[in-house]
């Protein structure tokens, strides 16, 4: 079985492609993150689709990295014949999406093979081929791919073939690129002037990042690892390009598609974005969020398509055998019809967030904000699915209900977010706000235990919990938030990563945002030392290219879960802030 941990990312802001250290390009959806898959191997074998591009002879080691400050991927392979470099990249343009590989030449002599096993509608549809001398044609459907090549091609069995040798000094590039079915196929793009302005766009990116971390390498990848999960068209950004991978053993049947953009994490990501520079990407997010939530507060989802529309029905791809033998494979995510009462006090903290920091409000903005509170008035007091969207029965789950509190009181202390609503509805809501706050104390309190509970009624932490200093809702040195946070660390920390659940016979690993989080109360705590400790298992985490998944198998030290995972560098990133006293000042007890 491959492991997530050896695979790196390419992307275009379209789409991306995950690309394991052997030369195999094993994971792609074109032409865009939620589209069907056109290379499918992650979830099964090579015969669902795959690129593999490497040494014909035996490898005796190999090595791999970015090229600094970009998404440009360079793997290199040591033979006793020679030493070659490939170097694979997606091109930032607006036209047709690309996947250009180059073979560079680096001492004595190697024989490459390409062997390219399209297989669209994730594995399960062989295209039909047309090969030329350099040139082959896939297509079904609406779906076009051509691959053009420096050799000559030829098809064995459902693969489009071919070989190459290259010496010291030699170059050669292979282009795949995607288009439509009733079009011409897109020609070929000069691969060496393709390179350097990818690498120029990923640079000066980056460069705007201008603040001083006692860990810039891995903020700055985290920060273009979050940027290749932008889908530039709309300011869209995927929680992971992946669905499926497993965040336990087989036999556990956690497998979920992550393919879309979340609410949930719309805090995060705003926060992180204006924090670290970028205004435009927080601009362009937030109004993502105000076009997908429409008008009809009642019927905002938590997640939604790259565009913003939200058709997500939930079905199973029953040919893959999922990765490890982990199904099943499931495309699309029921849990998108769920009541989740945090996705508006996420949509109310982003937006305030985006207009504390200059973003100016939009006249759709004030009419949305005044009838999601309006909304939340009504909600507040039903139960959910809550922050990990169980598919049990819904409960009171405290996470929830303090999110609700927390849109209720962004609305009420900021007057830019009052819009038309009269005086009267403002004070209105601030009597709510203060009655939510009491009955959270109240009933999410378990006075026995002395902590915040995950729901009213139960007798367990959550990891969720650590997110009420951080939301402002009570100080960090309050009493019940310093045992709460000593509960989380007692009951949910092992080998100094946070699980969401130690207990029962679910062995999913350690999920590692909440490794941020936790980080992040450690340090307002006044902890400095113990949270270093806590975010250097973070750091510990990642695999050599930096990336994270959602969730760490601490016992076989192995990456868990959809990979990479957007909400493992928000936190990542937002504790390194935190760290540098550069974080917004939630956490003091007041929110945004």
């Amino acid at each position: 079985m491959k492991l997530i941990e050896d695979y790196g990312l390419i992307g275009d802001g379209q789409t991306a492609a995950l690309v394991h250290r052997d030369g195999s390009i094993d994971w792609l959806c074109w032409p865009r993150f939620d589209s069907d898959a056109c290379f499918a191997a992650l979830l099964g074998t090579s015969s669902h689709g795959c690129w593999k591009l490497a040494p014909v002879d035996a490898i005796t080691s190999s090595s791999r990295r970015y090229r600094d400050d970009t998404l440009v991927l360079e793997t290199d392979f040591e033979l006793t014949t020679g030493h070659v470099r490939l170097i694979d990249f997606m091109p930032v343009e607006n036209d047709a999406s690309a996947v250009i590989r180059i073979v560079r030449g680096l001492a004595g002599k190697v024989s490459l093979r390409s062997e390219l096993d399209l297989r669209f509608d994730y594995g399960s549809l062989r295209p039909a081929l047309e090969i030329g001398q350099e040139r082959a044609v896939a297509f079904v459907g609406p779906d076009l791919v051509v691959l053009h090549a420096p050799t000559q091609l030829s098809q064995q069995g459902t693969c489009i073939f071919s070989e190459v040798e290259v010496g010291e000094g030699e170059e050669i590039a292979f282009c795949l690129r995607y288009g439509s079915a009733t079009a011409a196929p897109p020609p070929p793009i000069a691969a060496g002037a393709a390179l350097r302005s990818t690498e120029e766009d990923w640079r000066s990116w980056v460069a705007k990042f201008a603040i001083k971390t006692q860990w810039p390498e891995a903020v700055r990848r985290s920060l273009l690892t979050l940027k290749a999960m932008i889908y530039r068209s709309t300011g869209g950004i995927v929680a992971a390009p992946t669905t499926s991978l497993p965040e336990a053993p087989a036999a556990e049947n956690l497998n979920w598609d992550y393919r879309y953009c979340w609410l949930r994490d719309a805090a995060f990501t705003i926060t992180v974005l204006l924090d670290a520079g970028y205004h435009e990407e927080a601009k362009a997010f937030r109004d993502w969020l105000l076009r997908a939530a429409g008008g009809e507060p009642e019927k905002i989802r938590i997640m939604y398509r790259v565009d913003g529309s939200r058709r997500l029905e939930e079905w199973i791809a029953s040919w893959l055998p999922g990765h490890g033998g982990a199904t099943p494979v499931r495309i699309g995510n029921a849990a998108a019809a769920q009541r989740q009462l945090d996705v508006y006090g996420e949509l109310l903290d982003s937006v305030a967030a985006a207009a504390k920091a200059g973003i100016a409000p939009t006249e759709r903005e004030g009419n949305l904000v005044a009838a999601v509170i309006g909304h939340v008035e009504r909600v507040w007091n039903e139960p959910d699915h809550g922050l990990w969207e169980s598919r049990g029965n819904p409960q009171h789950y405290t996470y929830s209900k303090v999110s609700a509190w927390a849109a209720m009181d962004r609305f009420v202390r900021r007057g830019d977010l009052h819009g038309s609503a009269d005086g009267g509805f403002v004070c209105r809501m601030n009597g709510l706000r203060d009655r939510m706050h009491r009955e959270i104390c109240e009933k999410a309190f378990d006075s026995e235990r002395q902590t915040f509970v995950e729901y009213y009624g139960s007798d367990e932490v959550d990891p969720s919990l650590l997110n009420l200093p951080l939301v402002g809702f009570l100080p960090v040195a309050d009493r019940r938030i310093a045992k709460t946070v000593a509960a989380i660390e007692r009951e949910l920390v092992q080998e100094g990563y946070v699980h969401r659940r130690l207990s029962g016979e679910i062995r999913e690993g350690a999920f590692l945002a909440c490794s941020g989080w936790l980080a992040e109360c450690q340090l307002m705590q006044g902890r400095r030392a113990e949270a270093e400790r806590t975010f250097d298992h973070l750091l510990r985490a990642r695999n050599e290219l930096g990336l994270l998944a959602e969730e760490f198998n601490v016992r076989d030290r192995r990456l868990a879960g959809n990979f990479p995972q957007g909400l493992s560098h928000l936190a990542l990133v937002r504790a390194a802030f935190r760290f540098e006293q550069r974080a917004s000042n939630r956490g003091d007890g007041h929110g945004p």
